[in-house]
């Protein structure tokens, strides 16, 4: 018997915040600090502290530098934080699978 599809769900990963992160890379690629914090209603504290999980968990890289005179941070999933992407949402997928009922 296999394990329960919530057994495959990453801690670092299924967090709201940081599922939010993760999908608005794999739709943009790479973003800048600022559209991400306004793109899903964070403050800029929030979104550094859920960075820093992602970032340590090696999830997300981060890139600094400047655009003219102004400083900017970027922001882009790693292969390995796309990989745990798809492998949430695979498992978020089995388990409405599993609960869904035809009407």
């Amino acid at each position: 018997m296999s394990a329960h599809p919530v057994s495959r769900l990453d801690n670092v990963v299924h967090q709201r915040v940081r599922l939010g992160i993760l999908t608005v890379l794999e739709e943009a690629g790479r973003a800048e600090f600022t559209y991400l914090r306004d793109a899903l209603g964070l403050t800029d504290g929030n979104l550094s502290r859920n960075l820093t999980v992602l970032g340590r968990a090696g999830y997300v890289a981060i890139e600094k530098g400047r655009d003219g005179r102004r400083p900017r941070t970027w922001v882009s999933a790693t292969d390995a934080g796309r990989a745990a992407l798809g492998a949430e949402l695979r498992a978020l997928r089995e388990l409405l699978d599993g609960i869904e009922t035809d009407d």
